[in-house]
């Protein structure tokens, strides 16, 4: 039937029982499959994921200016990682950090929730943020 209409015999569906196919020109439906592709990849979210650098003396201006940064971040889709770098004798004082990252918290509160509760790696303190589901 396909050597009379001058077309193809192509395998749409070959994992289905019975196998699907279909008279059509093979060009084309190469064409539309790639098409397909393409436009499936630009509606693909890519979400990133943002990095906040603080120390655990960080001033309370500073600390909003970053919190500002990250609430922009949360509001445009990406996820945020916020940071605290502990050196020398802050080690022995990591309640500081976390208090830090309590009041960030606050700070953004209308722009993400915490996805990831603060907890130390290593001599890092780290907290992840994710935008609201309601944006």
């Amino acid at each position: 039937m396909a050597k009379e209409k001058k077309l193809d015999l192509v395998v749409v569906a070959p994992t289905a029982k019975p196998p699907v196919c279909k008279i059509i020109d093979y060009g084309k439906f190469k064409y539309e499959t790639i098409k397909k592709a393409k436009e499936a990849k630009k509606r693909q979210n890519i979400i990133t994921v943002k990095e906040i650098r603080m120390s655990p003396n960080i001033d309370t201006h500073d600390l909003q200016v970053k919190a500002r940064r990250a609430a922009e971040f949360l509001t445009s889709g990406d996820r945020v990682k916020v940071a605290i770098r502990f050196r020398g004798r802050e080690m022995d004082h990591t309640e500081i950090g976390y208090q830090v990252l309590q009041r960030f918290v606050e700070l953004t509160d209308g722009a993400g929730v915490v996805d990831k509760k603060p907890n130390m790696e290593g001599r890092h303190m780290i907290m992840f943020m994710s935008p609201n589901s309601e944006q």
